[in-house]
């Protein structure tokens, strides 16, 4: 490679996608290099290397850094294969994506000519992080799970650096591997830094807190068992929560049960830091993305994994992590009952309670922002 950092705008390549949650930490991360390399006087171009198909496209190029600018200047997308531990023959057909995927990322870097590759994991992460080795571009890889995934582990073939949100993950990693591990945390956007109970409020039209505000979340796509779990205990919730429900895209026809402290939304975007601000418990799934974001706020956790056959438990995992530090409220498998969940539920009602786990649940999150000392590293090796 040639000497990076030069009067030339630099170029910085992003890679992943799929899910939100490999898509909104790397964009963490772009706008946080974005902000060095100005700051030295120098120009940046981030471009995005994404699944041609699905919300990829859209959840770039619609989100906006803390600048007011666009995260990512470029977006390509590229065929994906989804990576799957159990037989299907849908294998067969996502491996000849996947071989499409590999051209493709190979031709999109040749055109793009970047002086890294920065990879947040994902199946969609996989070609390009290939592609780039072929190529001789440094790749820096990040797993924001406790375990890694399988992307992780084969992307780690190909990278520089294994950035890890876990100090402890690294022990599920190959031997061969460790010397290239940095322990950095999950990147979480800055607009969580900055957030605002107040504004929170005013959007959910709450205008003086009488009881505690428990949000639900469960994803874009909401989350079947929590949305159940809430139908089924909605009066009761109700009687001692204002209830604030992210339902889901997939439940947005479903009629809204109405009652004064129950407040329904299909999807909440840009106000989603306010609202988690104004909350007092978040019952969520455990997705890393999720419970950093609401780390960062110091929210107290009831925790609902994703279990069984379609997942490879790595939910759980972040869960029981959050748990064994005091930080949350696990309700898993047989535990994820109404009942476990309204005795839960009453002992948060406890100013007491949710205080000690806030302290637990900031303490994780630490004072250092994991996505500036992300761009800090990225910075240095686009430097040479």
């Amino acid at each position: 490679m040639l000497m990076k950092c030069t009067n030339d705008t630099i170029t910085a390549a992003f890679a992943g996608g799929g899910t939100g949650g490999h898509i909104y930490p790397g964009l963490a991360v772009a706008g946080e290099l974005r902000k060095l390399v100005e700051q030295d006087g120098k120009k940046i171009r981030i471009c995005w290397i994404g699944c041609s198909s699905g919300m990829d496209r859209s959840l770039v190029e619609k989100n906006i850094d803390g600048s007011g600018l666009k995260s990512a200047d470029e977006f390509y997308g590229i065929p994906a294969g989804k990576l799957r531990r159990y037989f299907s023959f849908r294998n067969f057909l996502d491996g000849f994506k996947i071989i499409a995927g590999f051209f493709a990322s190979f031709a999109v870097l040749v055109r793009i000519k970047p002086d890294v590759l920065f990879s947040k994991g994902g199946f969609v992460s996989v070609p390009p992080c290939a592609a780039a080795k072929l190529l001789h571009i440094p790749v820096y890889t990040h797993e924001c799970d406790f375990t890694p995934g399988l992307a992780t582990r084969l992307n780690s073939k190909s990278a520089k650096h294994i950035l890890l949100s876990y100090k402890e993950t690294e022990l599920y990693m190959k031997a061969v591997y460790r010397s290239k591990v940095i322990v950095t945390g999950n990147p979480v956007r800055p607009v969580f830094y900055d957030a605002s109970a107040e504004r929170g409020m005013r959007f959910l039209g709450i205008e003086q807190k009488r009881k505690p505000v428990l949000l639900v979340l469960g994803g874009s796509s909401g989350a079947r068992q929590i949305n159940e779990l809430v139908a089924d205990n909605l009066d009761w919730l109700c009687e001692r929560y204002v209830v604030v429900h992210q339902t889901g895209i997939q439940n947005a026809n479903k009629p809204a049960v109405l009652r004064a402290d129950y407040k329904p939304f299909r999807f909440i975007y840009a106000e989603m830091p306010d609202v988690i601000a104004a909350a007092d418990v978040v019952l969520s799934r455990a997705g890393a993305n999720s419970i950093w974001e609401c780390a960062v706020l110091a929210k107290p956790l009831v925790l609902v994994p994703l279990c069984g056959s379609g997942t490879r438990g790595d939910q759980e995992d972040n869960a029981r992590y959050f748990e064994n530090h005091g930080a949350a409220v696990v309700l898993s498998r047989n535990n994820a009952t109404s009942e476990k969940l309204k005795q839960t539920l009453e002992n948060l009602m406890s100013a007491e309670i949710r205080s000690h786990l806030s302290g637990a649940c900031g303490k994780l999150a630490g004072e250092t922002r994991p996505a500036e000392k992300i761009a800090r590293l990225l910075y240095t090796e686009l430097k040479g």
